[in-house]
């Protein structure tokens, strides 16, 4: 072998090692990501199901796969103030990449406990007025995320019970003041400015048990036209299948936010699509994983309301629905 020769291959073979391991680093998998995720929704829940199954699609869309890339540690039925702590102290201790947090329980309990993991928030009524941020366009801190309802819903509400059911003299509002947004006074203004305004007595109903809920309802059916409406409340939502139970028998109509609502039987509803609230926050916990920060990240409002009208239900209570709010209605449950 030639001289030259013998150089060239004794340096290759030195600069070997040093490509060789390079080369190997580069082929490794990525790190798996950790996610924590609080869903206020029980786990056999249908609606908390599509919730989860929104948020994983949207992350798969983004090359987020549960499994794969991330791991996703759903923990359930996180509504009650003293559970949302209590999960929230378990979440923290692992030290996740990040997590999604359902509603306003688990994130304020989220934020006693860390100042530094990413908190992507879902279906918050005014998290700025709540303390979770300082304003929507500059959440400031490691929590951002998607809010719900402006104050004005309250008024809406009753504005669909009154198309529904003209007859209509007394509406109730439910909802539990230890979970409701701001204890409840965020939508109670326009309820009663809309009950002033439409001839309709609106009637405070504060509730913190099952039997308390059946008390209410039972206080509305005494009298001759009343009506329910559901608050925008975690802790009411828990409790959906007792109220709409309840309205049934005691053939009240019944309004409430999400149109899971109408589906197990309630007259209607006015409000966000959920699922695609749940679906729009992947597009957040991809930023966030790739380097951005939640404080960099303003808070969305819902883009997509739907009213929702149970035909069914109406029949069953005798009532007549226009073909103007059928026209109005963006789907009927037959």
């Amino acid at each position: 072998m030639r001289r030259r020769e013998f150089i060239a291959l004794g340096s290759a073979a030195a600069a070997a090692p040093l490509i060789w391991p390079r080369a190997a680093r580069a082929q490794q998998p990525e790190r798996m990501r950790r996610i924590g995720v609080m869903m206020v929704s029980a786990e056999d829940d249908r609606a908390g199901r599509g919730e989860a199954d929104a948020l994983r699609q949207g992350l798969q869309e983004l090359g987020w796969t549960d499994g794969r890339n991330i791991r996703m540690d759903f923990h359930w039925d996180v509504v009650a103030p003293a559970r949302a702590q209590a999960i929230a102290n378990d979440i923290v201790a692992v030290g996740p990449d990040l997590i999604v947090s359902s509603g306003s329980p688990p994130t304020a309990a989220l934020l006693q406990l860390t100042k530094s993991i990413p908190i992507v928030f879902v279906n918050v009524t005014a998290p700025d007025v709540q303390g979770f941020v300082q304003s929507y366009a500059r959440p400031g801190g490691n929590v951002t995320g998607f809010s719900n309802f402006e104050p004005s819903m309250g008024g809406k509400w009753i504005e669909v019970l009154k198309d529904l059911d003209p007859s209509i003299r007394r509406v109730a509002m439910l909802f539990n003041p230890e979970t409701a947004p701001g204890g409840g006074k965020f939508v109670l203004p326009s309820f009663h400015a809309a009950g002033a305004a439409l001839d309709v007595e609106p009637i405070e109903a504060p509730v913190h048990s099952a039997a308390e809920i059946e008390q209410a309802i039972d206080a509305v059916a005494r009298e001759p036209n009343g009506g329910l409406v559901g608050m925008n409340d975690n802790w009411i939502g828990a409790n959906r299948d007792l109220i709409v139970r309840s309205a049934l028998n005691h053939r009240l109509p019944l309004v409430y936010a999400f149109r899971t609502w109408t589906d197990a039987g309630g007259l209607a509803s006015y409000g966000i699509d959920i699922f695609d609230l749940f679906h729009r926050a992947a597009s957040y916990v991809d930023r966030i994983l790739k380097g951005e920060k939640p404080a960099d990240l303003p808070v969305q409002a819902p883009t997509k309301f739907e009213l929702v009208v149970n035909l069914k239900t109406a029949k069953a209570l005798g009532l007549t629905v226009s073909h103007e709010f059928l026209l109005r209605a963006d789907d009927t449950v037959e």
